[in-house]
């Protein structure tokens, strides 16, 4: 662990007795000694902060920006408007996913991406190898803290720390120099939970003070911790998708169900167009399904899946999920699968359990 980074939240981790591990070159938090169930809990019923500063941040900016961003993503950015986010895989020429990112539009000329933490590298260099027209690209991944405030108590919190109207401000929507507790931030309705939340980033100087005022704001309201293990749970209960999982340079946008974000119609062609095209027409060799355990057993990636002898796909993450009471997991399957209550098997340590498909999300929190 000794090569890791320390982001400028470290030092509360530690006071709060984080469980510290080295995640993708970072020292952050698994889970806090309340422990990982009651985390989830918290964030669906009340409020948790996350430290999301190892995820990487990247600014594309130049008359051609918008070209470029149409020639390097799924999705068709022509139809972003200035403070607004749009989800986006990228994709190698034969399909496979480079990564999945968010845009946000901060004008026509100027966009933000914010990339996986374990890709920023990658992804950097992806987007220099393929960097045409008037467009400069900058890494700004290092001068940046993120917090990601999640759950129902979420705005509530914030909105005591700021006078920007944060109702105004729409889920996938975001707003540029708004002051939180006198430091200057870029607040948007985003979030990797399923819950209604915010991810606020702010430059490394202001990190901890933003911290702290959200910390003390937040005890009139129980805010609690929340590491990457709560993380992992929160984003497997609301189906979302996770680099190295459900996404790869072996697995397509469109074997992850993520079609809508995939504009294979737009006219600007993009890197792996014509694979995709082709490969929707051919058809999916696999799919993505849901599977809920039927006896005691905990799905992991990797563990096969079957019907009856025959071995008809792996799954691509798994866990308890304590909002559900339920083991759950995602996984590639055969296509022909019914999408809900067909019986399965879970191959577990060379046992068999039995599990059933079922429809994708798990959790949708209520409106």
């Amino acid at each position: 662990m000794s090569g890791a980074k320390k982001t400028p939240f470290y030092e509360k981790h530690v006071a709060l007795n984080g469980k510290i591990i080295d995640y993708n070159g970072w020292f952050l938090p698994v889970q806090f000694p309340q422990g990982l169930v009651e985390e989830v809990h918290d964030t669906r019923k009340r409020a948790t902060i996350f430290d999301v500063s190892h995820m990487g941040e990247i600014i594309v900016e130049g008359k051609d920006a918008e070209a470029y961003l149409q020639k390097i993503l799924t999705n068709d950015v022509s139809r972003l408007k200035d403070n607004a986010i749009m989800y986006s895989p990228v994709c190698y020429p034969d399909g496979g996913v480079v990564d999945d990112i968010l845009i946000y539009r901060i004008n026509g000329n100027k966009y933000f991406l914010v990339v996986n933490a374990a890709n920023t590298d990658k992804d950097y260099e992806w987007f220099k190898e393929n960097q045409a027209g008037e467009v400069d690209l900058k890494n700004l991944s290092p001068q940046y803290a993120q917090i990601a405030l999640q759950g129902p108590e979420s705005e509530a919190i914030l909105q005591q720390l700021t006078e920007v109207d944060l109702s105004q401000i729409k889920f996938y929507r975001f707003q540029a120099d708004v002051a939180v507790a006198g430091v200057n931030c870029l607040v948007s309705r985003t979030g990797y939970t399923g819950e209604n939340g915010f991810e606020v980033y702010c430059e490394n100087e202001g990190a901890v003070a933003l911290w702290d005022a959200v910390w003390e704001e937040g005890q009139k309201k129980e805010l609690r911790p929340a590491g990457l293990g709560a993380r992992d749970v929160l984003r497997l209960e609301a189906s979302l998708p996770l680099y190295g999982h459900e996404l790869s340079k072996d697995i397509t946008p469109l074997q992850a169900g993520l079609q809508r974000f995939v504009a294979l119609d737009k006219s600007a062609a993009f890197i792996g167009q014509e694979a995709l095209k082709k490969q929707e027409q051919e058809g999916l060799p696999k799919k993505l399904y849901g599977l809920e355990m039927l006896e005691r057993g905990v799905p992991r990636d990797n563990y096969p899946v079957k019907s009856g002898e025959r071995e008809i796909g792996w799954i691509s993450s798994g866990s308890y999920s304590p909002t559900l009471d339920k083991f759950i997991a995602m996984a590639f399957l055969e296509p022909g699968i019914a999408e809900q209550d067909q019986e399965v098997t879970v191959e577990i340590r060379k046992r068999f359990y039995r599990a059933k498909t079922t429809k994708l999300p798990f959790y949708r929190r209520e409106k």
